[in-house]
């Protein structure tokens, strides 16, 4: 039994470069396009400027857009950059060929010139459809979806929804889903492939479709659209114009980066930066885009350390309370992260939540945060009791840990759903900000609670 030698991803990558640089066509055509497509987008993306430029000679622009329909969206940047060095019509002929959403995607990225210019440059349907789709408003369903999708008709027989079938699905972005339409191209029904594959030649196609739809509208936020395919375990979803048309399809890939982007602008705004941009910046540039943030919080923290020094008297009294400012603080601001997170990932997925009103909202973080803050209490106070063999000291800091736990877990929901309601991005509530309020409004417990108890603690 002999093994079969597989080739590195590096050796494979060496000897295509090197047919490349040969001038040796028909070599490169031949390696090239032996691997994945997904291959071929990494091959591509690790190329030269100068090995790029020399493509326009070895690969035919539909053969491009494929491989640019694979490429991942955080290499979008480099996309840009590799269009402007190819000519302005072997450009507008590879974005023509890719999936319309695809290079909708990146057209959006361009300014207006250029995109004017590649649009010129298209065949007249193309640049009608991208025009189209270019025209939604970003973040909604309109923006994601593709126009080319497989629809039959209701009235037609299943011998010819499969010719219609064969016509059409080579410029397909999908087929296992056929989506049944009226002669007005109202969405009525939807099939898949297996049940159209299965069916009797002369069965209707009214007689075998789902008429239970479930569909998108083209101006719904692609969070909601998310959710549905999520739910539905939907490899695509139809979307209808307002007047019930169909109008497009968005398929589960583009959920994915969906699902994607909205994972790292929660996580950005629990961090307070960009995690995206911080990537490709310079250590200037990544210093120059956290210092507001920074010198934000720095100023709201300068009003704990005020807050302290009114309590200095105290402290000089009982030296022991200082020992335990940072426990209460730090408990607190983690109390009100974790609601923070909780806040909004109800707020990206509302119909995940089982209550709706702000009232009941509240009432559960409130709920919430007394049991954390009773349970937490109640342990730090034996733990101190005995520590310090202090029992006033003990309930001086249960008490105020339960509070504090409680006014952070209400401040870390109440603030990104607040947000919300004035029409503010809720990530902007970032887990920094949470945690330094919470350190301002625990000092203020803490202290104010001692000062009831100080005659028991000198």
């Amino acid at each position: 039994m002999y093994n079969v030698y597989q080739p590195t991803d590096e050796e494979i990558y060496r000897e295509i470069v090197t047919e490349l640089h040969r001038g040796d066509k028909a070599g490169f055509r031949e390696k090239f396009f032996e691997n994945h497509t997904y291959d071929q987008a990494q091959i591509y993306l690790n190329l030269d400027p100068s090995e790029r430029a020399a493509l326009q000679d070895y690969i035919s622009p539909e053969e491009l857009a494929e491989i640019y329909d694979v490429i991942d969206e955080e290499d979008q940047e480099s996309v840009l950059g590799f269009l402007y060095d190819m000519s302005d019509q072997y450009a507008a002929t590879v974005l023509a060929y890719m999936y319309r959403d695809n290079a909708v995607d990146i057209l959006n990225e361009l300014g207006d010139q250029q995109v004017r210019r590649y649009l010129h440059l298209m065949p007249i349907k193309a640049a009608d459809e991208i025009s189209v789709l270019m025209n939604y408003a970003a973040e909604t369903a309109g923006s994601l979806m593709t126009t080319e999708f497989v629809s039959i008709f209701a009235n037609q027989t299943v011998k010819s929804a499969m010719a219609l079938l064969r016509a059409k699905a080579a410029n397909a972005e999908t087929i296992y889903y056929l989506y049944v339409v009226n002669d007005d191209n109202r969405l009525v029904g939807v099939i898949s492939l297996k049940d159209l594959l299965i069916s009797d030649s002369n069965t209707m196609i009214t007689d075998i479709m789902s008429n239970r739809i479930v569909s998108g509208d083209v101006n719904e936020n692609q969070v909601q659209i998310a959710n549905k395919i999520k739910d539905y375990d939907f490899l695509a979803l139809p979307i209808t114009a307002e007047t019930g048309q169909l109008v497009g399809i968005i398929t589960v890939d583009d959920i994915i980066d969906v699902i994607d982007e909205e994972a790292t602008s929660d996580y950005s705004g629990l961090a307070a930066v960009d995690v995206e941009e911080q990537q490709s910046f310079s250590p200037g540039q990544a210093a120059k885009s956290r210092l507001p943030w920074l010198i934000t919080l720095l100023v709201l923290g300068m009003g704990t350390s005020t807050l302290i020094g009114r309590f200095e008297g105290m402290i000089s009294e009982v030296a022991t309370l200082s020992l335990f400012i940072t426990l209460i603080t730090g408990t607190a601001g983690n109390a009100g992260t974790q609601s923070l997170a909780v806040a909004v990932r109800r707020l990206a997925a509302p119909e995940d939540a089982e209550d709706k009103t702000l009232f009941s909202l509240i009432l559960r973080e409130i709920t919430t945060g007394l049991i954390s803050g009773l349970i937490t209490g109640i342990v730090i106070c034996t733990i101190v009791s005995i520590w310090q063999g202090n029992l006033a000291l003990g309930l001086v800091i249960g008490i105020a840990m339960l509070a504090a736990i409680t006014v952070a877990n209400l401040a870390g929901s109440l603030i990104p759903i607040l947000m919300d309601r004035l029409g503010f991005d809720p990530a902007v509530a970032s887990g920094p900000f949470i945690t330094t309020l919470s350190d301002l409004t625990s000092v203020l417990i803490y202290f104010s609670i001692a000062s009831q108890f100080l005659v028991y603690l000198k």
